[in-house]
């Protein structure tokens, strides 16, 4: 085994990132935050908020509405990559993920009768 081919192994290429990522997190924290650093202000610490403290009537909002949307796109996108990305020798497989997507849909979109 050459010195190239063993370089480019997986375990060896993942042992010198991990070697490297170790070296730059402790070359970098010196320019970390000092936790034991006393802070002039109370709130300097604190993380933003929209430029407001102490916020009585937070917004927080319902993206119930948004997921059958997001479940629509995600279904049609998958189901359209598997059906333009298939080989011409399997025609089943296409016809299986039109099938799926087509009873997706009819699930999400059924009224509930109850």
């Amino acid at each position: 085994m050459t010195m190239e081919i063993f370089l480019f192994a997986p375990p060896v290429v993942f042992a010198i990132f991990v070697l490297l990522f170790l070296l730059f997190s402790r070359r970098l924290t010196k320019y970390s935050t000092n936790l034991d650093k006393k802070f002039e202000d109370d709130h300097e610490a604190d993380s933003y908020a929209c430029g407001e403290r102490n916020v009585q009537h937070y917004v927080n909002p319902d993206y119930s509405q948004f997921f059958p949307y997001a479940f629509f796109f995600t279904i049609l996108h998958v189901l359209v990559l598997v059906v333009v990305t298939a080989p011409k020798d399997s025609p089943i497989l296409p016809i299986a993920y039109i099938v799926s997507g087509a009873l997706a849909m009819l699930v999400l979109f059924k009224k509930d009768e109850s």
